[in-house]
C-alpha cells in the first residue's frame, strides 16, 4: 500500500512539473527543416532548438526528407498541435500555400528560414544570407583560383552547375555568380565547351550530388576527350563532392592532369576536409548559429508585437508581398583561412577537420 501511495505520489509529482515547464514556456514553436541528408540542415535544426529552448520556449522539429507531401503534413499537424510560430525551410517554396493560410487563420505566424516561401502574404519576415553576395563570393574564388592554377591558360573551360530550380536562393546564387562570369564569357576569358548556360539547363533538382556527378559525366564525355576542363561552379558543397567523384574518375588530380577548380558552400566537413587535401578549392561558410540567433530575436518579436530587427525591405518579392528581411554575411574559404574561419569561431573542432 506504501509503495503504491509512493509511486502514485511520484507520479502526481511529475505531472506537476511536467504542467509547471509548460506553464513557464512561452509557447511552442514549429520547426520543419527538409531534410537530414545535409549536415548543414541538421545543425540548423539542432541550433535552433538549443537557443529556443534557452529564450524560454519549447520547439517541435520536423525533418521531411525533401517529400513535399510530408513537410506539408508535418505543417498542418504542427498548427493542429496550437504553435505559437512556424518557421520553416521549405522544400518547393511555392507549395505550401493552403497550409500557410491554415496557420493564418489560427493566428500563428510565420517565419521562412532560409528558402524564401513563395506565392503567400501570410510570411511575416525571412531570416537568411545574402544568397546573391554568395553567389558572387563563388564565382570569384572561381576565378581566384583559375588564375592560381592555370596562370598561362585562356580560355580557361569552365562548367556551371545550379542549385535547385524550386529553391527561390538557386537563382540568387546563379544570379550573383553571373555578374562576374558573364563579363568574362563575353570577352573571351572563360569557355563553356558544353554550351550549357541559364538555370534551365544547370539546374539540379533537390541539390542532388549523384545528379551533379551523373551530368558532369556526360559533359566530360561529349565535350572533353581533347579539351581539359579547368573549373566548375558549385553552388553546393553535396554537389561539388559529385562533381569531384566524376573529375577523378576520369584522371583529373593525377598524372599532370591538374583538378579542375570546384567550388561549394554550406562548410560541410567533407568538403573542408577536401579542401585541405587540396581537391575541392573552395566553400562558402554560412554561420547556422548566428542564423538561429536572428530567428529567435523574430520569433521574440513577434511574439510580444514589437517590430524584429530588419536589413533589408526590398530584395524578396515572393509573388504576394515583398517579405521583410535580415541578411546575415557570408564568408569565403579556402585552404588559406579555413582554419581560421571555421576552427576559430569553434563552429567546428580541429579533430573533425583532420
Amino acid at each position: 500500500m506504501k509503495l503504491r501511495f509512493l509511486a502514485a505520489t511520484a507520479a502526481l509529482g511529475a505531472c506537476l512539473l511536467a504542467a509547471q515547464a509548460w506553464a513557464d514556456s512561452k509557447g511552442l514553436v514549429g520547426i520543419a527543416m527538409p531534410t537530414k541528408s545535409s549536415a548543414r540542415w541538421i545543425d540548423d535544426g539542432n541550433n535552433m532548438v538549443k537557443q529556443l529552448q534557452a529564450a524560454g520556449y519549447d520547439t517541435d522539429l520536423q525533418y521531411a526528407e525533401d517529400d513535399i507531401p510530408n513537410q506539408l503534413s508535418q505543417i498542418e499537424n504542427m498548427i493542429t498541435k496550437g504553435v505559437k510560430v512556424l518557421v520553416i525551410a521549405s522544400i518547393d517554396g511555392t507549395t505550401l500555400s493552403n497550409a500557410l493560410d491554415n496557420a493564418a487563420a489560427a493566428g500563428i505566424k510565420v517565419i521562412a528560414y532560409d528558402r524564401l516561401i513563395r506565392e503567400s502574404d501570410a510570411v511575416s519576415y525571412y531570416a537568411t544570407f545574402d544568397n546573391f553576395k554568395v553567389g558572387v563570393q563563388q564565382a570569384s574564388s572561381l576565378v581566384k583560383g583559375l588564375k592560381e592554377r592555370f596562370p598561362d591558360v585562356k580560355p580557361w573551360n569552365v562548367e556551371l552547375f545550379g542549385g535547385s530550380p524550386d529553391d527561390n536562393n538557386a537563382f540568387f546564387f546563379y544570379n550573383g555568380a553571373m555578374s562576374v562570369l558573364q563579363p568574362m564569357i563575353d570577352s573571351g576569358e572563360i569557355a563553356i565547351p558544353s554550351g550549357q548556360m541559364g538555370m534551365d539547363k544547370v539546374g539540379t533538382l533537390r541539390w542532388d550530388g549523384a545528379v551533379a556527378q551523373a551530368r558532369m559525366d556526360n559533359i566530360l564525355s561529349a565535350n572533353y576527350s581533347e579539351k581539359q576542363l579547368h573549373g566548375a561552379l558549385s553552388p553546393y558543397d553535396g554537389l561539388s563532392i559529385g562533381i569531384l567523384s566524376s573529375v577523378k574518375g576520369v584522371g583529373y588530380g593525377s598524372g599532370d592532369l591538374k583538378m579542375p577548380i570546384v567550388t561549394g558552400q554550406d562548410a560541410e566537413v567533407p568538403s573542408v576536409k577536401s579542401i585541405v587535401a587540396g581537391e575541392q578549392y573552395s566553400t562558402i561558410f554560412k554561420d547556422t548559429r548566428s542564423l538561429a540567433g536572428v530567428t529567435v530575436k523574430m520569433v521574440d518579436a513577434v511574439l510580444q508585437g514589437t517590430q524584429p530587427e530588419i536589413n533589408d525591405t526590398k530584395t524578396y518579392d515572393n509573388g504576394k508581398m515583398v517579405v521583410p528581411s535580415y541578411l546575415l554575411e557570408p564568408v569565403s574559404v579556402d585552404a588559406s583561412n579555413y582554419e581560421e574561419v571555421l576552427v576559430g569561431s569553434g563552429y567546428y573542432k580541429a579533430d573533425q577537420l583532420k
